[in-house]
């Protein structure tokens, strides 16, 4: 295995990275977990050679295509120096050969004919310039809140990544509307002596930026492998019969759950099954409601009364069905439920089986025993006599 330095990539230690560019033994940081992509036709022979396309991730879930222009050897986990807009930015390459294309069509550039090229694997002047930018991140992004305050804008800005070089800063802000920054940006560019660029992030992007654990007891999806996000409505939750209290529905983000769309489609495909909620069913006990229904075990309960529980009666939504068909012709089952009424287990109190008399009723038996054996003994010896 090659040892490969990269050292200032989200603060992170050397890692070595396995020969032929798959996934190093010892994972992944945060930061590159989420956009991770295992490169499982590295080893195939002329892979590296089906194009001069690499893909390059920086900080912040940013990703970018690069033309290999000058054939260099590169493989997954090599940190090298691209072009950038002024000057050159220092990133990680995560895929090489075949399967850059196929990103490619997954997520197009703006203008293919605008891909810019690698320059070289890092140096050590290059690393040095990167590690300074690097430590003044933090600093800046403290600084930038400070003015965005003092000019009265409505906006957070929630982090800052300078360019490998320096030359450049972008600022991720978070905001309800449109913000007006242009007076923000020449202020910040009088301060800290930077070319100025402005993203403006949502507030699930902020909440896997920050990273943390669900009610599940899990690290946030957004943190460890969700990039894309799609819009979360309450009709997700009424489908799978979740309680509306937005205290619950909501995540760390203040929105609502993404994890909710993650089983809305088998929730919606298993309801189709069910009987409509709005059809009573006749019997000759009377008529029964719908109160409440178990989707993914097809199991519906029904009530005698519209607004309260009374009476309830679970069946399956085979049985509801075949009763809806025979009030459509005009019958009326003697019951709701045709399975065979079963025997509630008799309960058995534990308590009963360790009295706190047992062990005087033992003593009585005993000395009863011995009483009469006693009195046998005396019997036997007046006899005798």
């Amino acid at each position: 295995m090659e040892e490969i330095t990269n050292k200032g990539q989200d603060n992170r230690p050397a890692v070595p990275a396995p020969a032929h560019g798959g996934l190093s033994y010892l994972g992944c940081p945060k930061q590159s977990c989420q956009l991770n992509v295992f490169d499982y036709l590295a080893d195939i022979p002329g892979n590296a050679e089906t194009t001069d396309l690499v893909e390059v991730q920086f900080k912040n879930t940013r990703k970018g295509f690069y033309h290999n222009s000058n054939n260099l050897p590169l493989e997954k986990g090599d940190v090298v120096a691209v072009e950038a807009s002024p000057g050159h930015d220092i990133g990680t390459v995560t895929l090489t050969g075949k399967l850059v294309l196929l990103q490619m069509k997954r997520t197009p550039p703006k203008n293919p004919d605008d891909i810019k090229r690698v320059y070289r694997k890092v140096r050590p002047i290059d690393m040095e310039k990167y590690e300074e930018a690097k430590a003044r991140e933090h600093q800046t992004m403290i600084q930038s809140r400070q003015i965005a305050k003092d000019l009265g804008l409505e906006m957070k800005i929630g982090d800052v990544e300078y360019q490998g070089d320096g030359n450049k800063a972008i600022f991720y802000y978070i905001a309800d509307g449109r913000v007006d920054f242009r007076q923000l940006i020449k202020v910040l560019a009088d301060a800290f002596h930077v070319r100025i660029e402005m993203k403006q992030i949502g507030a699930r992007q902020e909440a896997g930026r920050i990273g943390g654990f669900g009610p599940c007891g899990r690290e946030l999806c957004c943190t460890t492998w969700m990039k894309n996000f799609v819009s979360v409505s309450t009709t997700a939750a009424r489908f799978q019969d979740l309680s509306l209290n937005p205290q619950k529905l909501a995540g760390q983000c203040a929105k609502l759950k993404c994890c909710m769309n993650f089983e809305v489609d088998q929730y919606v495909e298993a309801s189709r099954r069910l009987p409509s909620r709005e059809v009573s069913l006749e019997t000759a006990d009377g008529t029964f409601h719908f109160f409440k229904a178990d989707i993914l075990t097809n199991m519906i309960t029904y009530s005698t009364d519209k607004r309260i529980a009374a009476n309830l009666t679970t069946i399956t939504a085979e049985r509801a069905l075949e009763v809806i068909a025979m009030n459509k012709e005009g019958q009326k089952p003697a019951r709701l439920d045709d399975r065979a009424p079963v025997e509630a287990p008799k309960t058995v109190d534990l308590a009963t089986q360790e009295e706190l008399t047992r062990f005087d009723k033992a003593k009585k038996k005993k000395k009863k025993k011995k009483k009469a054996k006693s009195e046998n003994e005396n019997t036997r010896a007046n006899e005798g006599e």
